[in-house]
């Protein structure tokens, strides 16, 4: 037997990475990537810290300068890093913030109404992974510096990344400032390139781009982009004195025309969160105050383009802010579409987002106090509570622009659109599944009664079962052929409880029904390839009716039971009386009971309302027209459906063994038993 050297493991092969050393360990938990992305998101945590300073009214000037030499450079006009020794820890306010992680002044709000930053991570961990951190802070009148090496305090001996460096901490004044100068910070860094991938670099483009979306979002500040070519600084001015409206402006396609106006939203709100205190205690149902700043317009292309930024950071991903954005869009476009008459014809759908967002511009600002994101980098937003704001702003406003005189006209242009969105959308997807549909079903012979549907999925198809030719061409009127299809049934099928498997199949309405659901029966009945997304039993509100369903719930039950169990069994509810009243306003009302159908009459005799008398009864589906068959019964938005569920599957087995079993006595008794309960006025003799 070989002994085997045993592994020990004990306190001493713990690991504890202290301050900035866990940045250096796993940079990309810190800062996103360690690509050319993860390069960028460090000066745009730069870049945010002054852009607070500017959102506040601090600061009106921010200038990035790309040097030759590869570092970069960060100055603002605003405050200031405070320079002030900070009590718990001796250190001053610039060291703090640079050194240690999740330190800043952030946290408490009182600082900072809404910012960027909330982890106290950003500007620390640009420190930790650079060869060299300068910062220079004009404050009090004076010039105060100090520098940095991945992180350490120190010394350089002179320029440039590969200057001696001596560890020394505390901040350094090296002067006065000079008359007129602002106070302000200035941060010089020259990143390190082995905490990155090979070809990782800054992208100029991707630094334009984002003081270009910066000045966007806060009009009060300038922005200025200098960077070394060919030996000279070139220089850019980013400025947008119209904010959001310029950012539309410039976000939408050159070659598309505008539909309508740029419609600028602005407006607060509250929410309330679960979030610690000062203390870091958590406290519930906190109250924040929340301001939201939409900016939108159409144009006549087809492109939708939706930017979201949260106390100016961009989010990538959107979050709670675009959902509720896109809640509000929909239902306040819907309304004004439902609302205004000629623009849906009869049966068409209400259009969907996509239809709504087809050509559309628009950028959603929120701003709020400790926004919540989903990581470090910001590219989505998580706060729940902003999604019910901006709803309400949003929705309000927008829905004021469908509905004032000055802009009505205008308005009804984007609805048209939207419908038009709508329309063509539907045709292309009626293609689409005409198409599949055709490929699907070559080479097998559907039953030549079924008169099927054009679309092809679960998504919204229905087969309608009906009872009878008779009723077969009312609801052959009344269809929506897209998705409605519909198979006649003649007669009562076969009672399936005691027949064999054999005998049921042989069953010309149950092979018919098993054909062109199109996913077998029994053990082999496959739910993922029926060809419907919901089977509806249309049979009269008779007797017979109720009989024929009982037989078709059976079947479903005993051969197709999956169908029943994934909630796609329906049985349709057609009325039996059509209440009418007379006069020049006359009402119909239909009733699916012989009581409901009398108190309804009673209800409109006492508001001062004759009835037509008799009041019709329908003997079956076949007496309906098409217009009442489909307001009825089969209008998805004013029908009444059952869905059928396993209870019904054991009462309807309850009923077909008690009436049609084999066992004569317990059905002797209960017709014996039961014969009080029958209406001998009500029999048809």
């Amino acid at each position: 037997m070989t002994a085997t050297a045993e592994i020990l493991y004990g306190a001493d092969d713990l690991t504890h990475l202290e301050g900035l050393e866990a940045v250096r360990k796993r940079p990309g938990m810190y800062i996103g990537s360690t690509d050319s992305r993860g390069i960028n998101h460090l000066l745009t945590e730069v870049v945010d810290n002054s852009t607070d300073e500017g959102v506040g009214g601090h600061a009106s000037k921010v200038v990035v300068t790309l040097h030759a030499d590869g570092s970069i450079q960060v100055d603002d006009d605003g405050r200031g890093i405070p320079t002030g020794v900070h009590a718990k820890s001796g250190l001053s306010g610039v060291e703090l913030v640079l050194t240690r992680l999740h330190a800043g002044g952030k946290f408490g709000g009182s600082a900072y109404k809404a910012s960027g930053g909330l982890h106290g991570v950003g500007a620390s961990a640009v420190n930790a992974l650079s060869h060299r951190f300068d910062v220079t802070v004009r404050q009090d009148a004076k010039v105060h510096q100090m520098s940095f090496k991945h992180g350490a305090p120190g010394v350089f001996d002179g320029p440039g990344k590969d200057a001696k460096f001596t560890p020394k901490s505390g901040l350094n004044v090296q002067g006065r400032m000079k008359r007129g100068e602002s106070s302000g910070t200035s941060i010089r860094y020259w990143y390190d390139s082995r905490y990155f991938e090979a070809n990782a670099a800054l992208d100029v483009d991707a630094v334009r781009a984002k003081l270009r979306n910066t000045a966007f979002l806060v009009p009060g500040v300038t922005y200025v982009l200098k960077h070394a070519t060919d030996g000279t600084i070139g220089e850019e001015t980013f400025h947008y004195p119209s904010g959001l409206s310029d950012m539309v402006d410039f976000l939408a396609p050159a070659d598309e025309k505008p539909v309508s106006g740029t419609l600028l939203i602005v407006g607060d709100g509250t929410y309330k969160e679960n979030a610690a205190d000062a203390e870091g205690v958590m406290r519930s149902n906190v109250e924040r105050q929340a301001e939201v700043e939409v900016a939108l317009r159409w144009g006549t292309g087809y492109e939708r383009t939706v930017e979201c930024f949260t106390n100016t950071i961009r989010n990538v991903h959107g979050g709670t802010h675009r959902r509720g954005f896109d809640r509000a869009v929909v239902k306040a476009i819907q309304e004004a579409i439902s609302k205004t008459r000629g623009l849906l014809k009869p049966k068409e759908d209400m259009p969907t987002l996509d239809d709504v967002l087809e050509g559309m511009t628009a950028v959603i600002h929120v701003r709020i106090p400790e926004p919540q994101f989903t990581s470090q980098t910001k590219d989505e937003l998580s706060t729940t509570g902003i999604t019910k704001v901006i709803l309400g702003v949003v929705e309000g406003q927008l829905k004021a622009w469908t509905e004032a005189r000055k802009t009505k006209t205008e308005a009804k242009i984007v609805l048209q659109k939207v419908v038009d969105a709508s329309r063509v959308r539907l045709v292309q997807k009626q293609q689409k599944d005409a198409a599949r549909r055709k490929t699907a079903l070559e080479g097998a012979a559907m039953p030549p009664k079924l008169v099927d549907c054009r679309t092809t999925g679960i998504s919204r198809s229905e087969l309608f079962l009906v009872e009878g030719d008779s009723a077969l061409g009312s609801a052959r009127m009344a269809r929506v052929s897209e998705y409605q299809a519909l198979l006649p049934l003649r007669g009562k099928i076969l009672n399936v409880q005691k027949a064999s498997l054999g005998d049921t199949l042989k069953n010309a309405e149950i092979a018919s029904i098993v054909q062109v659901l199109g996913s077998g029966s029994g053990r082999t009945f496959d739910l993922s390839t029926m060809r419907y997304g919901r089977v509806i039993l249309m049979a009269d509100a008779d007797v017979d009716g109720s009989h024929i369903r009982t037989l078709l719930i059976t079947l479903f039950a005993k051969y197709m039971r999956p169908v029943i169990e994934d909630g796609r069994l329906f049985a349709a509810m057609p009325p039996l009386h059509k209440v009418v009243t007379k006069g020049r306003n006359a009402e119909t009302h239909f009733t699916f009971t012989q009581r409901e159908m009398e108190q309804k009459v009673a209800e409109l005799e006492n508001a001062g309302k004759q009835i037509v008398r008799p009041v019709p009864r329908f003997k079956g589906l076949g007496e309906m027209d098409a217009e009442e068959l489909w307001d009825t019964t089969m209008n998805p938005s004013t029908r009444s459906v059952r869905r059928i569920t396993l209870e019904d599957v054991e009462a309807a087995d309850a009923a077909l063994e008690l009436l049609m079993g084999e066992k004569v006595e317990p059905r002797r008794v209960w017709l014996v038993e039961s014969s009080a309960r029958v209406d001998r006025e009500a029999i048809d003799i």
